[in-house]
């Protein structure tokens, strides 16, 4: 049977223990149930990297891949010019001469394969801006690594885009796979899950047999870490930086022969054990079937904040326009989602920038008071107007159960993150205005063209004053990636 009550760590039953009575206590700890059985999981998945080839992807997924890699380089421009993209270069300069042929995006720095993962994985995700996939943010983790290798072996990109779906394929059905207590208990999967990611495009890349790619597997389960309680600060794009720098280093050391153990996914003493468990029918004999890109597909980001805000806010917009709502006039703003997503968005009363971007009160805040939402918005000097603080006041975000059952049925991150909320508005002169929630524009749903996303990449661009023929560039040359034969061209176009 497929645990869904799974496991406690040796802390709570520590802490069962303390607690109990002394007959309790004598007793010993609750009996743990056997992890699910999925012999040679790792050596499948590894199978699965090193036998798919380039034209094995479907071309609706292809097509796909290229909306999110473009809309990933433009995140890389935008976050190199934000808090957090700064300070992770200085860091990387103290470490001393690491020269290397791998770009940090936006700037002139070369360096080593790990040090511009960390670095463009960081900007990425730095002003959260970022992409959705079923289990994690997808071109932060993934993304970076893929480039700096094929920078670095001046690889084509057919071999770009055959080494980031992989990642995603794989680091995707992994994180569905993993028990939702994963992400309850506190880990942030863009870190843990997003680590494999990164370990399955350098394997690629790096052209290892299925037994070294299943060791980088394995050093990639013990690298992987992250967790939510860092939300609102440098430690979020931290994760997704740190997991793209983990996979190239998981490649390296599997490609000099490192040992580590060959079942890491499986074992009673692996990934999914530690992770909470896992339901085996999610990822045997389903990778590529159907390609995550395909379904449930990726969302891409109209508003530089959470994935939870983001059709809350294209509905909140939408009764501002159709009501014509002034901020004075509102009494106050009611917001009723999931209680998971309640505990993600938990800085109720931001005061910074990156804490806004964890507030549904500040999201609805900012819409009433500007009618947008911006990179500019998501700054302290913002957040801490007098005017925007007396409104997330009159914001309140609640769980109601009403629209909290897709987590009780034991559905996808990806759905609980979307799962649909409700609005109420109420002016000052006692109307009441309410509305239900839709798919967010950019969503699988109500996707975005690839237009669409290079309009998004055109306003990162500029928020970062990057040139504008240099920034054309790259939206042409993503777009027929296929026929691009090494990534100068590309590199020109993204670093100084």
């Amino acid at each position: 049977m497929i645990r869904r009550d799974f496991c406690k760590t040796s802390l709570a039953l520590a802490g069962l223990a303390l607690s109990s009575g002394p007959a309790e206590a004598l007793a010993g700890p609750a009996p743990v149930e056997e992890l699910a059985k999925a012999p040679g999981l790792t050596k499948y998945v590894s199978q699965f990297i090193v036998n798919t080839k380039y034209e094995d992807i479907p071309e609706n997924v292809i097509a796909l891949g290229k909306k999110t890699i473009l809309d990933g380089f433009g995140l890389a421009l935008a976050g190199s010019a934000s808090t957090a993209g700064p300070r992770i270069r200085q860091y990387i300069e103290s470490i001393g001469p690491c020269g290397g042929s791998s770009s940090i995006v936006g700037t002139k720095m070369k360096v080593h394969p790990r040090f511009a993962s960390l670095a463009n994985g960081v900007s990425i995700h730095a002003d959260d801006f970022d992409d959705t996939g079923s289990a994690m943010h997808v071109a932060a983790p993934v993304l970076p690594p893929s480039f700096a290798l094929c920078e670095m072996g001046r690889r084509s990109g057919k071999d770009l885009m055959l080494a980031f779906h992989l990642g995603v394929e794989v680091a995707n059905k992994i994180g569905d796979a993993v028990s939702p207590r994963h992400q309850q208990d506190g880990y942030h999967t863009t870190g843990t899950i997003g680590t494999f990611g990164s370990a399955v495009a350098c394997a690629k890349l790096r052209a290892l047999d299925a037994d070294k790619t299943a060791i980088a597997l394995a050093i990639a389960g013990s690298e992987a870490s992250g967790l939510r309680d860092n939300f609102g600060s440098m430690t979020k794009p931290f994760h997704a930086g740190h997991a793209g720098e983990n996979g190239t280093v998981a490649a390296d050391l599997a490609a000099i022969g490192w040992t580590a153990a060959p079942d890491i996914l499986e074992a009673p003493l692996g990934f999914f054990q530690v992770g909470g468990g896992f339901d085996p029918k999610i990822i045997v004999d389903r990778l590529g079937k159907p390609w995550m890109f395909a379904s449930p597909g990726d969302l891409i980001k109209r508003f530089p904040c959470g994935t939870i805000q983001q059709q809350v806010m294209d509905e909140m917009l939408r009764l501002i326009e159709k009501n014509n709502i002034k901020a004075a006039d509102v009494a106050k703003v009611e917001v009723a989602g999931n209680l998971s997503n309640y505990r993600t968005l938990f800085q109720h009363h931001p005061t910074t920038g990156l804490q806004g971007k964890f507030s549904m009160e500040y999201a609805m805040a900012i819409l009433l008071i500007e009618r947008k939402a911006t990179l500019s918005s998501f700054t302290d000097a913002v957040v801490q107007r007098a005017d925007v603080q007396d409104m997330i006041g009159r914001v309140r975000y609640y769980v109601d159960p009403e629209y909290n059952k897709l987590e009780l049925q034991g559905a996808s991150l990806q759905a609980i993150l979307v799962e649909q909320s409700f609005l109420k508005i109420y002016m000052k002169d006692g109307k009441i205005i309410s509305g239900k929630t839709e798919p967010a524009k950019g969503s699988p749903e109500n996707p975005m063209t690839y237009e669409e996303v290079a309009d998004k990449f055109r306003g990162n661009a500029e928020f970062a004053k990057w040139p504008s023929q240099k920034a054309e560039s790259v939206v042409g040359l993503v777009k027929s990636l296929e026929t691009v034969p090494d990534m100068s061209k590309l590199t020109a176009a993204l670093a100084g």
